[in-house]
């Protein structure tokens, strides 16, 4: 079969504007628990896109971690590739594609630390082997074998197998804020549902898109 020939029709329901709460945050979080009631695997997955200082955009897939009115909170290296993006551009772009609901959700904003303490309530739920993984990656350098990651870790169980594994300086936590959030249905003969929060000073203005 041609990749052109791949296609199916979305027909799991429709939007409407009397659907949506008018808060975008309470609106996420109900789409959310039905990813989750569905059993979506990692309803939590979504795409983060950057721009770095030449201008090139770069996307990878993260998980979030929390949300509230404040925005969306993921974690990552701060060292990282995406960390140095979005320290040369905080302006990000989330997307959450979820097709056992045939749904996408985008979010559009900008990115800024969280606190130490915050990114330290975090850490400290991690598993052992996460709070590991956290010291044995320079994420996104270069590495000749794997071998020389597998020897790192084994170095760092050692190093921490008696105590509190620490959170390390450079790990933590990016907020985005978000200005604009999308709620996208798929619909037959691609005539998808979108609806558009836009933040305003006091509110948020929700209007209909084309698909």
């Amino acid at each position: 079969m041609e990749v052109f020939d791949l296609r199916n029709e979305y027909t799991k329901g429709g939007l409407s504007r009397e659907d949506l709460d008018n808060n975008p945050f309470l609106q996420f979080e109900k789409w959310f628990n039905q990813a989750q009631e569905c059993k979506v695997l990692e309803p939590n997955a979504m795409s983060v896109a950057t721009v770095d200082k030449n201008n090139c955009p770069s996307i990878r897939t993260v998980l979030l971690k929390s949300w509230d009115e404040r925005g969306f909170v993921f974690y990552t290296n701060y060292e990282s590739s995406k960390a140095k993006d979005i320290e040369a551009n905080p302006n990000v772009s989330l997307n959450f594609f979820w097709p056992e609901l045939e749904r996408q959700i985008k979010i559009c904003g900008t990115a800024s630390k969280v606190s130490l303490a915050e990114s330290l309530r975090y850490f400290i739920t991690r598993p052992f082997s996460s709070k590991l993984g956290a010291w044995v990656s320079n994420q996104s350098k270069i590495i000749t074998s794997r071998t020389l990651l597998e020897m790192k870790f084994e170095e760092m169980k050692r190093k921490f197998q008696n105590g509190e594994v620490p959170l390390p300086d450079n790990w933590g936590g990016f907020r985005i804020t978000p200005s604009i959030i999308e709620f996208w249905q798929g619909r037959p003969s691609r005539l998808h549902d979108r609806f558009q929060y836009t933040r305003t000073e006091s509110s948020w203005q929700i209007n209909r898109l084309e698909p």
